[in-house]
C-alpha cells in the first residue's frame, strides 16, 4: 500500500497545485472522487487494464463512463495518467489530494464511535474540544457500536483515542497478564 502512495504522490501533488493555482480545489476534489470511484469498480477496472486498448482508448473509456462529471482539465489529467499506465492509482491520488486539501483548509474529518447515539450537544462540545486540541476545524461523523459497552473511540487520521470501556478492560487484562 505504501508503494502505491509513493507512486501516486507526484500526481496528487501536481493536481493539487494546478487546482490551487486555478482556484478549483473543490471541483477537482469532487471530480477526482468520481474518477476514483469509477476506476475502483471491478468491471471498469477490467476494461481499463485490458491489453487490447491503447492508453488513449483507456482514457477515452474512463471519460465516457464519467461523462460530464469530469472537466476538460481533469480529462487531460486522466489522459496523462493513462499514458503513464497509472490509471489504477486514481483512488490513492484522490486520497492524497483530499489530504492536501484538508491540510490547506486546516480541517480534519473525525470519526466518533460510541456505544449509544450521541446527543447533538455532546457531539458539538466534543467537536469543539477536538478542534482546540488538533488546531483544526473538525468535521465529526458519528456511529454506534454496541460492543463498546460505554465510552467512545475517536479516529482522526492516524490518531486514535480509545476512551471506551472495552478498550480500558482490554488494557487492564493486558496489564494483569504481563
Amino acid at each position: 500500500m505504501a508503494e502505491l502512495s509513493t507512486l501516486a504522490r507526484p500526481y496528487a501533488k501536481a493536481a493539487f497545485e494546478y487546482a490551487l493555482d486555478h482556484d478549483q480545489l473543490n471541483q477537482w476534489h469532487q471530480q477526482l472522487a468520481t474518477a476514483a470511484a469509477v476506476v475502483a469498480d471491478e468491471r471498469v477496472g477490467a476494461v481499463l487494464t485490458s491489453p487490447a486498448l491503447t492508453s488513449a482508448q483507456q482514457a477515452q473509456k474512463l471519460g465516457e463512463v464519467c461523462g460530464d462529471a469530469l472537466s476538460a482539465q481533469v480529462k487531460n489529467f486522466v489522459g496523462i495518467l493513462s499514458a503513464n499506465k497509472r490509471l489504477a492509482l486514481l483512488p490513492q491520488i484522490h486520497e492524497l489530494f483530499a489530504l492536501y486539501k484538508a491540510n490547506r483548509e486546516r480541517t480534519v474529518d473525525v470519526e466518533v464511535v460510541s456505544a449509544f447515539e450521541l446527543a447533538d450537544g455532546i457531539r458539538d462540545r466534543l467537536a469543539a474540544a477536538l478542534g482546540r486540541k488538533l488546531e483544526r476545524q473538525v468535521n465529526v461523523q458519528t456511529s454506534t457500536d454496541s460492543n463498546l459497552l460505554g465510552g467512545v473511540v475517536i479516529k482522526a487520521g492516524d490518531l486514535v483515542i480509545d476512551g471506551s470501556v472495552r478498550g480500558k478492560l482490554d488494557k487492564l487484562a493486558e496489564a494483569m497478564t504481563s
